[in-house]
């Protein structure tokens, strides 16, 4: 049997990097397979070859067994080829249903597209709300609605880019059931992940990269975790130094705060209360779309509305005070989207430092390009950040040597406290390390940090306190060594004493012991 994609000798040369250098692989029908490698290592460069975003300098590409020259996105999805990309390729201002509706034959209309939506969404677990605006939409949110359009297109092959890098261990639980359904049916699988338990659970061949070529194949079945990694960056992954250690005074203080919705589809807050201290981590757990975003914008500045008295930094209230207000008091702040709020894409790297880090503009509004220039120099030296220089456009960076460069701006800052949302979103195993590293030397440094994931394993690996955030509400705050995964996924369905689900279940049973 012909094997369904065949990639003979593909390359690819940019002016700052060989991205692809003479890259085989082989995917047979109905095969779920890896391809592993560390930030930079010609990934998503080889997947948008086979997709038809990008054309390759040499090779050839072939597919149920013939050659084929992918010119577009459109020939591959004609082809049978559909892809979910790492960095989203939605219009913020339609809805998901319209931004579904673009990629697919026209023959079809919104409205059939929207029930198509609901259907495939409720046949395999994925939420998705088809009338939502995607400006509306969280990251994970926003990921659902790619996932969906992709298999609304019955494609032979689908290639996932860091497809759970924002899910829920539920959620990639139901996407893993998905893609085996998809793989008995004959669907073949290009799977990009840097999570190495992942791929040893559900993929059946494994293709490392490193520096743009094919360093092995394996069985990742047959491998354990610290091979992977040798395989992926030459060495395992350093083990990371949480010590204990006594927190200090007060730093971010949130009270009572309560927020109306923005707009009909965002989240209302009530009530929220909890503190950080200097020299400690506090991890905020949740599914997607239950207030993270809103809480972010009210603790970044962004959303200025929070009662007075709401929001204190160092007992100083700032719930009225814009984001450069608070970065002038030593709050500093990572969103969860890298390109277009935590960098613009077509600047340079030296020119996105000033988005935030204004050592080099003189009092007139002068700027010292040269020393603008040596701190994005820096930053790409602290942070392993590989690039082409501190001339790079932002946008010419893998997605997760841009988030180590965007949180290593804000972490080399040295803030007095630090609010973090996904912080190793799309990183390899060594970068998250090194992230996470670095985040803890922070707190040993008597930073206060709020460390905003979906990845409870690393809330676990890093903090010292967990509150969990479930319909706008946050829980009580619990120490890390006693609370438990098992505990922590119960209350991020808003089950924990007093939540919003546990007292929606004590109001029933009082409303039928009174009817009885």
């Amino acid at each position: 049997m012909d094997p369904r994609l065949e990639l003979i000798g593909i390359s690819k040369q940019y002016p700052a990097v060989r991205a692809n250098d003479r890259v085989h692989l082989r995917v047979a029908p109905g095969e779920i397979h890896a391809v592993l490698g560390e930030n930079g290592a010609g990934k998503s460069t080889l997947m948008k070859i086979v997709y038809g975003a990008v054309r390759p300098d040499e090779g050839e590409v072939r597919f149920n067994g013939r050659p084929v020259a992918i010119a577009s996105p459109t020939q591959a999805r004609a082809l049978g080829i559909s892809m979910v990309y790492q960095h989203f390729s939605l219009f913020d201002t339609l809805t998901a249903a319209e931004n579904v509706w673009l990629g697919l034959d026209k023959a079809m209309s919104l409205a059939e597209v929207t029930r198509r939506i609901d259907a495939v969404a409720r046949d395999y677990g994925l939420e998705v709300h088809p009338l939502r605006p995607v400006h509306t939409l969280s990251v994970g949110e926003r990921q659902r609605v790619e996932i969906v359009r992709a298999l609304l297109t019955e494609p032979q092959l689908l290639i996932l880019d860091e497809p759970t890098s924002v899910l829920t261990p539920q959620a990639v639980d139901k996407l893993f059931v998905t893609l085996r359904q998809l793989a008995q049916r004959g669907c073949s699988i290009l799977y990009i992940s840097h999570k190495l338990d992942e791929i040893r659970a559900l993929c059946h061949r494994c293709t490392v990269l490193r520096g743009g070529r094919v360093t092995g194949e394996v069985d990742p079945r047959q491998q354990s975790n610290a091979s992977l990694s040798r395989l992926m960056i030459g060495a395992e992954p350093p083990s990371l130094e949480h010590r204990a250690g006594a927190a200090g005074a007060p730093v971010l203080q949130v009270s009572a705060l309560t927020l109306p919705r923005a707009d009909q589809f965002a989240v209302e807050l009530h009530g929220i209360a909890f503190e950080v201290c200097a020299g400690e981590i506090v991890g905020v757990a949740g599914v997607s779309g239950n207030g993270q975003q809103e809480l972010m914008a009210a603790l970044s500045g962004e959303d200025r509305r929070a009662p007075a008295g709401s929001v204190k930094l160092v007992g100083r209230d700032i719930a009225h005070a814009g984001p450069r207000a608070r970065r002038r008091l030593g709050l500093h702040f990572v969103p969860e989207e890298r390109l277009g709020r935590g960098a613009v894409p077509t600047m340079s790297l030296a020119q996105n430092t000033l988005l935030t880090r204004t050592e080099a503009v003189g009092r007139a509004g002068w700027i010292r390009t040269a020393e603008v220039r040596r701190l994005a120099e820096h930053l790409i030296a602290r942070f392993n950040v590989k690039a082409g220089g501190a001339g790079a456009a932002a946008k010419s960076l893998s997605g997760g040597n841009l988030q180590k460069f965007i949180v290593g701006r804000e972490i080399d800052a040295r803030p007095t406290c630090l609010i973090v949302s996904q912080p190793t979103w799309g990183v390899d195993v060594g970068a998250a390390a090194q992230i996470r590293q670095a985040m803890l030397a922070l707190r040993d440094a008597g930073c206060a940090l709020l460390v905003v994931s979906e990845e409870l394993d690393e809330l676990f690996e890093i903090s010292d306190r967990l509150i969990v955030i479930a319909q706008g509400r946050v829980s009580p705050a619990v120490p890390v060594r006693d609370a438990t995964i098992e505990t922590i996924g119960a209350w991020m369905s808003g089950l924990w004493p007093g939540g919003p689900r546990r007292a929606a279940g004590e109001d029933l049973a009082a409303a039928e012991a009174a009817h009885a």
